[in-house]
């Protein structure tokens, strides 16, 4: 599975302490509908989001332990990479 992410952005305190290999590898999992840390509710959210199109949201931890999220738009045309606390 491959799903569209569009334009990929990251936030200023995303990009200033997180590893680039570890949001590679965590954007990769996400467009692949690998949802990362999420509970199971937003699991099926997010299964279900992949059926109505709806906003998609992914939680990964870089090599540090620094909890970051990925989120792509219910339009698939943009996906943020940012911290919790930044939303």
């Amino acid at each position: 599975m491959h799903i569209a992410i569009g334009q990929t952005v990251i936030t200023p305190g995303a990009i200033a302490i997180l590893a680039v290999t570890d949001v590679l590898n965590a954007l990769a999992r996400h467009a692949a509908g690998d949802w990362g840390d999420v509970c199971g509710e937003d699991r099926l959210a997010n299964d279900e989001a992949l059926r109505t199109g709806a906003r998609l949201l992914s939680a990964y931890r870089d090599c540090e332990g620094v909890k970051f999220w990925i989120i792509t738009e219910a339009d698939r045309s943009v996906t943020t990479i940012l911290l919790p606390e930044e939303y």
